[in-house]
């Protein structure tokens, strides 16, 4: 049966989605004992769900103290999170990595086409210094895929990354600049000069680099060192298999076996409007059918908004939660 999930999920339409969640849920419930603990205390009979709506979303700090699998296996990686030495790292036992690269290629491909047409560079220092990032893996791929000369990760080396970049450049070569954000504004502050064919994507994080600043300040100084009209964003975590990507502005957009709802702020168990006809804000649930052998429904701590065109925008985190990764920094 999760063979023939695999094939399903990464091939979903949009009229399949739900049916597809609600198999994996019906599977997650069978063979992920903490899932199955946690829906009968909060008294849910499996058999009576029938929506997303009514499926119950893991808190993500149970990834913290818990091993969330589906099934019985030793895991090809462990993906590990940045996380504070005060509430520990959430840890992602990955039983096959190839769900995890045929999901983040297949979503590069929907948002920025074949990888073998850009140059992609990454400066993820923090990243780089730490073992079992997602992050790290997914960028060294993409890397691999691209197969130009200049692709690869420039750690520390600021004014070599400079050099490949001006390079491309001169050559309308594509460029795909992904990069933690205390790293990209330290480049800017460095190096200053108009880019006509390099999209710049931050990934989020300051690491206590620097002082917290919001999304729209950080992106005021790129655009103003690079001369560009928008900076691109990813929308990822440890606990998922599946990225979000935004072209700008913050607001982003799912690949098609991604799908964000909001819970009440208040209520916990309460989903609010699954097709919003207007704007609304909530706490984020994530269904990530990527997930197939951990857990395909996340509870977050970041606080959302959805638009009536289903992109969403990251506007704020829970105050007891924990600071890290890509949702750092939000609106004031």
């Amino acid at each position: 049966m999760i063979c023939e999930l695999e094939d399903k999920i990464f091939g979903v339409q949009q009229q399949d989605f739900e049916q597809v969640a609600l198999e994996l849920f019906q599977l997650q419930i069978k063979e992920n004992n903490l899932y199955r603990s946690f829906t009968n205390a909060l008294h849910i009979d499996p058999l009576k769900v029938k929506s997303v709506a009514d499926v119950p979303f893991v808190p993500i700090s149970f990834f913290k103290n818990h091993e969330v699998v589906t099934g019985t296996f030793d895991p090809e990686v462990v993906f590990e999170s940045s996380g504070t030495t005060r509430t520990g790292n959430s840890k992602h036992l990955v039983k096959n990595a190839d769900v995890y690269r045929r999901s983040f290629v297949k979503a590069f491909e929907l948002f920025y086409g074949s990888p073998e047409d850009w140059c992609i560079v990454g400066l993820l220092p923090s990243y780089l210094e730490r073992n079992n990032s997602s992050l790290v893996m997914m960028v060294n791929d993409l890397i691999r895929l691209s197969q130009h000369k200049n692709s690869g990760f420039y750690l520390n080396e600021h004014e070599k990354l400079a050099h490949a970049i001006k390079q491309n450049e001169a050559a309308a070569q594509k460029t795909l600049l992904i990069g933690v954000t205390f790293a990209l504004l330290d480049m800017a502050e460095m190096f200053r000069f108009p880019l006509k064919h390099t999209i710049v994507m931050e990934t989020g994080g300051m690491k206590g680099r620097r002082k917290e600043i919001t999304r729209e300040e950080v992106h005021a100084v790129l655009k103003s060192a690079w001369q560009l009209d928008a900076i691109h964003s990813e929308y990822g975590m440890t606990e998922l298999l599946s990225q979000a990507y935004s072209y700008g502005d913050g607001i982003f957009k799912c690949p098609p076996w991604m799908k964000i709802i909001l819970r009440d702020e208040d209520d916990p168990l309460t989903i609010k409007a699954l097709s919003p006809p207007s704007v609304q804000t909530g706490l984020i649930n994530v269904i990530d059918l990527a997930n197939i052998y951990s857990c395909t429904f996340i509870a977050t701590d970041d606080i959302g908004r959805i638009n009536p065109d289903d992109t969403f925008e990251v506007v704020g985190r829970m105050d007891s939660s924990d600071v890290r990764g890509c949702s750092l920094m939000y609106e004031s």
